[in-house]
């Protein structure tokens, strides 16, 4: 049974608990501010690198792509799933939905599975699932962070391509959804082959005119490359950022309302039962009086 005190000790934790709720919704606040601008700027510099790349396809004439390099058959190819999560908590379920979008989407792709995590918390989401992670990165704390690991993620998987140990690359992150809210998303990242080229024309060219290029033709290509490989990696990166911190921002709201909620249930107890037991005091000193009385 609740007594005064126990009541009292229970507001002064939920108050306790709502001050650090409401000190990480600041923070979420705060940080994604930085990360949605980041998405946005991203986004144009993405598709301005993509149209740049088929500008050259125009300008060049180049019909298709062909692959040097395939398998003798699928079930020799290794598929590398490079996976954005968090490693913090309070996230609601944003590694769960990732682990889950995850596990469904390989058991699609024929072939070998390596996985290589960015945050912890996802990695052991995807153990659970039966997935071994080959190689686990920590999540950038801020935007200045998010260069050096993208370029050793870049470095990587060149190596590992060039040794053809493995044939394809996908890119799992979350995305800002407009609206608010968030949804897992598959990127096909390498190789750059013929698939990579029809989903790229998807991006339709803005005029009629044909473009041209200026200067050498095999430098621009390289520098669009390299652009779009970085851009791609970048981008997946700062949208799992920015939906790691509205999934946060959205999980300390509700925590903030239901701690509300849960104060206004404790007061409500606590001045019923101190009424009570004023009642009862006021109570015992009227039989006092009217004993002395008799």
């Amino acid at each position: 049974m609740d007594t005064l005190q126990n009541l009292r000790s229970k507001t002064e934790g939920a108050k306790d608990l709502k001050s650090v709720v409401s000190a990480m919704k600041a923070m979420a606040a705060s940080n994604i501010v930085q990360y949605e601008t980041a998405v946005s700027s991203l986004g144009d510099y993405y598709h301005t690198v993509a149209l740049g790349i088929i500008a050259y396809f125009k300008a060049e004439k180049i019909e298709a792509i062909s692959n040097k390099k395939q398998p003798k058959n699928n079930s020799d190819a290794t598929v590398c799933a490079i996976v954005f999560g968090s490693d913090q908590g309070l996230v609601a379920r944003f590694n769960d939905a990732m682990a889950d979008f995850v596990t469904a989407s390989l058991k699609a792709l024929p072939g070998k599975k390596e996985i290589w995590c960015i945050g912890e918390r996802v990695q052991l989401l995807l153990s659970d699932s039966g997935l071994t992670t080959a190689k686990l990165y920590p999540v950038p704390n801020d935007v200045s962070a998010i260069t050096p690991l993208v370029t050793e993620i870049l470095n990587r998987s060149q190596d590992r391509q060039d040794k053809e140990d493995i044939q394809e690359f996908y890119i799992f992150h979350n995305q800002p959804k407009e609206g608010g809210g968030y949804a897992p998303v598959m990127q096909r990242f390498l190789p750059l082959d013929e698939k990579w080229k029809q989903s790229l024309q998807e991006i339709k060219w803005p005029t009629k005119l044909l473009p041209q290029i200026a200067g050498d033709a095999k430098q621009t290509l390289i520098a669009l490359i390299n652009g779009y490989l970085f851009t791609s990696l970048f981008k997946a990166s700062i949208e799992s950022l920015a939906s790691e911190n509205a999934s946060r921002l959205d999980a300390m709201q509700k925590a903030e309302k239901n701690i509300g909620d849960l104060l206004d249930d404790l007061n409500k107890k606590y001045h019923r039962l101190r009424q009570s037991s004023i009642d009862e005091e006021l109570f015992d000193v009227v039989s006092g009086f009217e004993a002395l009385k008799k």
